[in-house]
């Protein structure tokens, strides 16, 4: 249970501003839940779980897939292979290396990143549900600052 919950932090649900609230897009038959913010607001014992290093210099990108429930309310967590990236405002491609994280019935993933703040960096996540070929494309720009 107190894995869930660090993993609840992770996922933004419960963030230091608003500005880095959980987001998600919807696609037929699933959700991607996707955060990504300077590892510097996460609570320390949420970095010394997951061996983080908090620092403003470092982002981390939290990604969940989850297959819609047709009754509505939560969907179910699923696998699935993820590909992301990120450009920073002057171009730079930053290739973000995802670790799959398993607790009970929870699937999520999450990677890290440099980042030279103030930025903005457009991310991109490619994210293939097990089971299926459909690629799920998720687009979204953060900012870092300083």
């Amino acid at each position: 249970m107190k894995r869930l919950l660090i993993a609840a932090l992770l996922l933004g649900l419960l963030p230091a501003a608003p500005a880095m609230a959980e987001q998600s897009q919807k696609f037929a038959g699933y959700e991607v839940h996707y955060n990504a913010m300077p590892t510097s607001d996460l609570a320390p014992e949420v970095a010394k779980v997951y061996n983080i290093e908090r620092s403003q210099t470092r982002g981390l990108l939290t990604i969940s897939v989850l297959k819609s429930n047709p009754l509505g309310g939560m969907g179910t967590p699923v696998k699935a292979k993820l590909n992301a990236s990120a450009v920073t405002l002057p171009g730079q491609l930053i290739s973000i290396d995802m670790k799959e994280i398993q607790e009970g019935s929870a699937v999520y993933y999450i990677g890290q990143f440099r980042v030279a703040p103030p930025d903005t960096l457009r991310i991109t996540v490619d994210a293939v549900p097990e089971g299926t070929k459909h690629t799920l494309k998720t687009e979204f720009s953060q900012q870092f600052f300083k």
